[in-house]
């Protein structure tokens, strides 16, 4: 007798989420966002899955934001407020992509005090606070058909696709972008979440996500991991066993904190400027 094969069944893909990503993380808080955008359809399902898991929210609530906008505010924690606000923005006429992003809590603070005073939405005043605070530039891009996108010069698969459908403005740190961590001989290596940086640095997902929400410090077998928590965004560094022995010597001789010793450090190690200069000299010639 002969055996019938069959053909494997193919993994079924998940739709696509964002197309377009532009980075503003660099920016000072608040404004320092990562703009994840679509062009094309929404997959309205797909899109709550993921924000719901991003921000802790229930899927139906997101699903319910998504289709007719609106702020969702996070519940107390133990009687006290840990977290600010989602927002969701619809245009209800279909000429604007809707919009998502968090106000952290003095953002949310500001924008109820601003609701009160002036008598408008909660809304009207979670938009007005969150639009203030992002640079310059993304402001007035924001004013413009699709971001002001030449679309020519745009990967044809993605233009094809038409207008932009949704922009997530994003601070999470997120598989679907990448962060940048410095390394000990200035170049800036991105991995895109908690577990893909863990494997990176060879440290546990637990031990990465503490230093990611708390900051500080974590000792290597060759060196040391150095995080600042800024808004609740972190920096990352990596520093040799070398730099770090140095770190250690200034904080001794001047009596420093561990993370001043490690930025006074890298401010006097030439490899390490050099390096930083050669990457501004580059972002400044994209720009």
């Amino acid at each position: 007798m002969f055996k019938i094969k069959k053909r494997p069944l193919k993994p079924i893909k998940e739709p696509e989420l964002y197309n377009l990503l532009e980075n503003y993380t660099d920016f000072d808080p608040p404004g320092n966002v990562m703009v994840c955008a679509m062009i094309g359809e929404e997959q309205i399902e797909h899109h709550a899955k993921i924000l719901g898991e991003s921000y802790e929210i229930l899927i139906e609530d997101v699903q319910r934001l998504l289709t007719e906008g609106g702020i969702y505010s996070y519940p107390q924690t133990a009687g006290v407020v840990t977290r600010g606000v989602f927002v969701c923005k619809v245009d209800p006429m279909g000429h604007e992509p809707k919009q998502t992003w968090t106000l952290d809590l003095e953002q949310t603070a500001e924008a109820e005090q601003l609701a009160r005073f002036s008598r408008i939405s909660l809304a009207e005043a979670a938009e007005r606070v969150f639009y203030r605070g992002l640079p310059e530039e993304l402001r007035a891009r924001l004013t413009q058909k699709n971001l002001g996108l030449d679309y020519s010069k745009l990967d044809r698969s993605v233009a094809k696709g038409g207008d932009i459908t949704y922009i997530d403005f994003r601070k999470d740190w997120s598989p679907y972008f990448k962060r940048k961590c410095s390394m000990p001989d200035g170049s800036m290596v991105e991995t895109g979440g908690v577990q893909e940086f863990a494997e990176l640095h060879g440290i546990t997902v637990a031990q990465a996500q503490a230093l990611m929400d708390q900051g500080g410090t974590l000792e290597l077998e060759d060196g040391v991991l150095a995080c600042q928590v800024i808004n609740n965004q972190p920096t990352v560094a990596r520093f040799n066993g070398k730099q770090y022995a140095k770190a250690k010597e200034l904080m001794d001789a001047k009596g420093l904190h561990v993370m001043d010793a490690l930025s006074e450090m890298a401010l006097s190690d030439p490899l390490l400027m050099r390096a930083l200069r050669r990457a501004e000299q580059e972002s400044a010639s994209k720009s």
